[in-house]
């Protein structure tokens, strides 16, 4: 495995060259390190010192900016994007790498890939499928691929209970919640975790940090109770198990869709609580993933008027994603939309601006729009319309690339 140095100088020339012509030769060539070089390579001798004004050194340029500033605008709008791998591809349903995932990440080298039980037959396809991508990424971009799938266990399950793997469902995490045992908690999370990890998967989205507390919304078997107090200690100790499992993880959905009614995937979804009552409830459990360095968090499409002052989702809000969860939270990792093809998203915005709208609300990421090429599009037609600006787009791309070298 090349270490940090070598991993820098690969990323560089991968990105210095035309996609599709990268390969790994060269990655371990000595090269110098990032700011110990000086303005002029010639340093005045100490009589000459005082004719001459002695040179400064140059500002250090860290490893991730030397890597950002490789890159072609269109090479880190792609990065934002997690998609399926069919929206990638363009085959009806996928269930092996080969060439056209090679082609299609030369085409566009986006920052992960999302896989669903459609796409898993059994571990030795899954983990032949997830190796080649992760290989194809290394070798285009130089950075690793985010291998993504939704394992939160119980209704939102993947690989366990599916026939073809032989692991078996953890069951529904309001069952988990109910024990009131966190070192339990954290063992499930840490399982699920270590068996993805296996298969290849290196980004699980979940835990659910919501609060289950309304009767008639979706989230009953999936939240790990109806109450702060019980759901906040379970979040924090399933952050630690799915790091001790050895894959990143996501709390979800911000900034907690418990307590609505209806499902964000047919429409809209509503809570008309104030944000002085959200935070006395639903932003705890998100405030302590944060405390236990959480490094995704999902937001949802949760229409809150009475803290926005609309009815956009938060997917879609400044108010939600920079003032609360990124200045009043502090949180400084990667912000990722829940999908953007659900009916919520879709509802709001035309395919175009799936991804303009919630990197210009301060997130990072972009899930699955319904239209990957037209969101990709949209958003470089944004940036040369001014709308989005490159630095905005570099501040994402800074987050992505930092968590891929530091965690992956």
């Amino acid at each position: 495995m090349m270490n940090r140095r070598q991993a820098v100088a690969a990323v560089s020339a991968c990105l210095g060259l035309a996609l599709g012509a990268c390969t790994n030769e060269g990655a371990g060539t000595d090269v110098p390190s990032a700011g110990t070089g000086t303005v002029s390579d010639r340093v005045p001798s100490a009589g000459e010192q005082g004719e001459e004004e002695i040179e400064q050194p140059a500002e250090p340029v860290s490893e991730v900016d030397e890597i950002v500033s490789a890159m072609t605008l269109e090479q880190k709008v792609a990065q934002l994007f997690v998609v399926r791998p069919e929206a990638l591809t363009g085959v009806s349903v996928q269930t092996a790498a080969g060439d056209a995932t090679r082609q299609a990440l030369e085409a566009m080298p986006v920052g992960g890939i999302c896989y669903f039980a459609v796409n898993l037959l059994d571990s030795d396809q899954t983990r032949e499928m997830l190796s080649n991508t992760a290989r194809y990424s290394e070798e285009i971009t130089g950075l690793p691929m985010f291998l993504c799938v939704d394992e939160e266990g119980g209704t939102v399950s993947r690989v366990g209970g599916n026939p073809g793997f032989g692991v078996d469902n953890v069951g529904n995490m309001c069952d988990v919640g109910a024990t009131g045992d966190t070192d339990y908690a954290r063992q499930v999370a840490k399982h699920i975790g270590t068996y993805l990890q296996h298969l290849g998967f290196n980004v699980d989205f979940a835990p659910d940090a919501d609060i289950a507390n309304n009767p008639r919304g979706t989230m009953g078997l999936r939240s790990f109770g109806s109450t702060a107090d019980v759901v906040v200690p379970m979040v924090a100790a399933q952050v630690e198990g799915f790091a001790e499992g050895g894959v990143l993880c996501s709390a979800k959905h911000f900034p907690g869709i418990g307590g609505a009614a209806g499902d964000s995937h047919d429409g809209r979804i509503y809570s008309e609580k104030t944000l002085d009552e959200i935070r006395a409830e639903e932003l705890r459990p998100f405030r302590a993933a944060i405390e236990a360095d959480v490094p995704f968090i999902m937001v949802g499409h949760l229409s809150l008027p009475n803290v926005t002052g609309d009815n956009d989702p938060a997917t879609l809000s400044s108010e939600i994603v920079t003032d609360l969860l990124r200045n009043e939270l502090g949180y400084q990792g990667i912000i990722i939309t829940d999908s953007m093809g659900m009916g919520a998203a879709t509802d709001s915005l035309g395919v175009e601006r799936l991804g303009v709208e919630p990197l210009k609300a301060g997130v990072d990421m972009v899930l699955m729009p319904a239209d990957l090429h037209a969101a990709y599009q949209g958003v470089l037609d944004a940036v040369a319309a001014g709308e989005l600006t490159e630095e905005r787009i570099d501040e994402s791309v800074r987050r992505v690339v930092q968590t891929k070298l530091d965690r992956l």
